[in-house]
């Protein structure tokens, strides 16, 4: 091949993965899929898509190989392809964020609010679960908990929280984290724990982060 094709086919195949993350909704299955492997049903119902329209954007991200399959029974399940994909992801992100000046405005807005929500790093709550003086608490729903959450958390979906206040410790600082950086379910429940008199902070990254990071998983 001659130096143009070869660069044409690099370029065209490159161009594959862009078309494939062309679709904010395929953007979300991507960032939802980052949590674990999830069926049709359930990427449908988190997404609040038809089954019809999350197979379609599925088929897509599968030709573009940036998800892998497998059928068990009557169902499917997707997953990520590999730790890059994720990885992708969040650089993307970041590039928008800094880039991006309507991006930034709503990431000011309700998930920076300063003196409220606080948040701590990921290697100050490693040390701080060392030391054995804070709750870590996943607000993910259960599912997602149950595919993967970072070794040690508690299960507590953001819509049970209210109802279950009386089973977190009063005597100590509570973490809350979900799935990422601009998951709004750690801020909810921040506001909610706080309302309610506990010392509360969310973890500024989610379960993928942590995860890429080599930090501990169950």
């Amino acid at each position: 091949m001659e130096h143009r094709d070869i660069k044409d086919a690099l370029y065209m195949n490159f161009a594959r993965i862009g078309k494939a993350l062309s679709s904010p909704t395929r953007l979300e299955i991507v960032d939802l899929l980052a949590q674990g492997e999830l069926s049709v049903e359930d990427i449908a119902s988190k997404a609040e898509l038809s089954i019809g329209n999350t197979s379609a954007h599925l088929k897509t991200l599968f030709a573009a190989c940036l998800v892998n399959r497998r059928r068990a029974g009557q169902r499917i399940f997707y997953a990520l392809a590999n730790a890059g994909v994720s990885g992708l992801m969040r650089h993307f992100q970041e590039v928008a964020e800094e880039q991006i000046a309507e991006v930034n405005q709503i990431v000011q807005r309700y998930y920076e609010t300063p003196g409220e929500l606080d948040p701590i790093t990921s290697s100050e709550l490693v040390d701080r679960m060392q030391d054995g003086d804070v709750v870590v608490l996943d607000v993910r729903p259960i599912d997602e908990f149950r595919s993967a959450h970072i070794a040690g958390a508690v299960p507590l979906p953001i819509d049970e929280l209210e109802q279950r206040l009386k089973e977190l410790p009063s005597d100590v600082e509570i973490v809350a984290y979900c799935r990422g950086r601009y998951c709004l379910y750690a801020v909810e429940a921040v506001r909610i724990l706080r309302a309610h008199g506990f010392r509360a902070r969310r973890l500024n990254v989610g379960l993928p982060n942590w995860r890429d990071h080599g930090l501990p998983v169950a």
